[in-house]
């Protein structure tokens, strides 16, 4: 496997800002400076991140935010991502988009140092993504949603969204939620479990880098394999169910269309 230098991966992507220091790695999610915007070009940008990131074995810590008001959107107008990137209703079609659509939690499952999610403002889009960090720093006014599946009417709740909402909420309040669009507040988010401290947004990230420091301190193997027993539950759940999860929400996402 070929390995690139922080210097080569870190100035490839369009969605993702990164900078690092004394081995803390700062990614930003962002959309030519401003709030990220979901779309199939920053899923392929993310699944291949992750794997640069988990590669490069000079990042101690990892730092995930957004940037401005918003961690990632936009909320749903009714129209699936997909549709709106041109995605055909095949098989085949379906299969490609799914594909990243695995990989973008197993390979951010796959790196093994912690990370620290600095969630700056509401999570309307795959807010499964910072709920799979180790850390959860949230500001007094973000909230957590899944716009992306069931809600729009022709997506199953997958790509890992169901494994990590149940894994953290439990099955009946993760039900709900993913079947009626529930919004959660910071508030609930803490009281729930989903994040560990709220703050106002601009003390968000100066927390996530006090906590990223303060755990540097560490020895890198004990960092690493923190994380790797850490994460083994979900690990194992999200590797034996996120692919056929992704196979009953093609399947209904075609007869959804074929209904039309």
């Amino acid at each position: 496997m070929t390995i690139r230098s922080f210097d080569e991966y870190s100035k490839l992507y369009h969605f993702i800002a990164m900078e690092r220091r004394n081995g803390i790695l700062q990614m930003t999610l962002n959309d030519n400076g401003g709030p990220f915007r979901w779309c199939l070009e920053a899923q392929r940008e993310l699944v291949q991140a992750f794997k640069d990131v988990g590669a490069d074995r000079d990042n101690r810590l990892i730092i995930f935010t957004g940037t401005g008001e918003v961690f990632s959107g936009p909320r749903s107008n009714g129209e699936s991502v997909y549709a709106a990137s041109g995605v055909g209703h095949t098989p085949l079609d379906q299969d490609k988009t799914h594909w990243n659509a695995k990989r973008l939690m197993t390979h951010m499952l796959d790196i093994e140092v912690p990370i620290i999610a600095a969630v700056n403002g509401p999570a309307t889009r795959h807010c499964e993504l910072p709920l799979l960090c180790d850390i959860v720093i949230g500001s007094d006014d973000c909230t957590f949603e899944d716009t992306a599946h069931f809600h729009l009417g022709n997506h199953v709740p997958g790509d890992g969204m169901n494994v990590i909402l149940t894994m953290l909420l439990g099955l009946n309040r993760a039900r709900y939620m993913m079947l009626m669009g529930q919004v959660l507040g910071a508030e609930e988010a803490l009281r729930l479990g989903l994040i560990s401290e709220i703050m106002p947004r601009e003390k968000v990230l100066p927390r996530a880098w006090e906590i990223a420091e303060q755990l540097a301190t560490k020895p890198d193997l004990l960092l690493r394999y923190s994380r790797i027993v850490l994460l083994d539950p979900l690990k194992r759940m999200m590797d034996t169910s996120v692919q056929w999860h992704l196979a009953m929400e093609t399947i209904a996402t075609i007869d959804s269309h074929n209904a039309h």
